[in-house]
């Protein structure tokens, strides 16, 4: 068990192209930013989790004895309808998918989460109390801890604040519980995490963002975990050749909007309508396909009319 103060850190993200059409299989081109969510993991004794959010004005706190106590079992016997790609499985620590809305409801309780359960305050206290109880759980005690999140990212922004956080507290607790190994020795980072350490953090992350909104693509959590800038595809991730002199401008309209309401809407006109949405999503997916050729172009050999082609692409989003 982890004894020494931890520090975490993990990007947001903006999609280029085909963003909402991701969430029904096709594909989106999406890059890190210079915008970071920060952790602070500190272990302790005093027989209490606490959990600290001051961008949103979250503070709470349990006793581990009384979550102890809480009937949990249900995290270890989950099942999912999602594709097998897109579910956690691990032998060690069971079947770690989403919660039926019953047991969501549960987890509300154990959270002490009432009216504000929609809330992003009220998620984010939901996103962690399953991580850490579904991470946590195979311990003998539940551990005590302060842990403290902040960020750069506004929230409901679209730049992958949620997904930034559950990449920063699945990361976390991983290593808070020897699942993987510590890249920080006496403070400095010592190494970076093996690609089986990534793809089990990824895989928890994407757990928090099924807490969070439902039913996600999958691609903000990964941007978050890998970095870079990234191909996604149903679950597959590959990473994009990018040219250096390629920038983005990106405008804070200060209008929060909420995911998984917006992918709920999209969805909701895909039944309503199939005939006019399936191919508005055919012609997304050609367009990321298409700037995806582009891109790969640029890298090696940038020229003007490449940069132009973007921009018309880029406008028509």
């Amino acid at each position: 068990m982890l004894s020494e103060v931890l520090l975490v850190s993990a990007p947001g993200k903006v999609i280029l192209h085909g963003e909402h059409a991701v969430v029904h299989g096709k594909v989106a081109l999406a890059m890190a930013l210079n915008l970071r969510t920060f952790l602070r993991l500190q272990p302790h004794s005093n027989g209490k989790v606490c959990l600290n959010l001051p961008n949103i004005g979250v503070k709470r706190a349990w006793d581990v004895a009384g979550l102890q106590l809480q009937d949990t079992s249900f995290l270890a016997h989950l099942r999912s309808s999602q594709p097998s790609h897109l579910c956690l499985l691990v032998t060690e620590q069971g079947d770690a998918t989403v919660p039926t809305a019953e047991q969501v409801e549960k987890l509300k309780e154990v959270a002490g989460i009432t009216q504000d359960g929609a809330k992003p305050e009220g998620l984010a206290v939901l996103a962690f109390l399953y991580l850490y109880l579904s991470i946590c759980r195979k311990q003998r005690a539940l551990p005590s801890l302060d842990i403290t999140v902040w960020s750069q990212l506004p929230t409901g922004a679209g730049l992958g604040s949620s997904a930034a956080y559950s990449a920063c507290m699945a990361a976390a607790l991983l290593t808070m519980c020897e699942e993987i190994p510590n890249p920080q020795k006496d403070g400095v980072s010592a190494s970076r995490w093996a690609v089986k350490d990534l793809e089990l953090i990824n895989k928890w992350a994407f757990q928090g963002e099924r807490m969070i909104h439902g039913n996600p693509s999958g691609v903000d959590n990964a941007v978050s975990t890998w970095g870079g800038a990234l191909r996604f595809q149903q679950g597959k991730i590959s990473s994009l050749e990018r040219p250096l002199a390629l920038k983005i401008l990106l405008t804070n309209t200060k209008v929060p909007r909420s995911t998984k309401t917006l992918v709920a809407s999209v969805r909701s006109r895909l039944l309503k309508f199939p005939e006019i949405v399936t191919p508005l999503l055919t012609s997304i997916n050609a367009i990321s396909l298409e700037c995806e050729r582009m891109l790969g172009e640029m890298a090696v050999a940038p020229a003007p009319e490449h940069y132009l082609v973007l921009e018309i692409w880029s406008s028509r989003r």
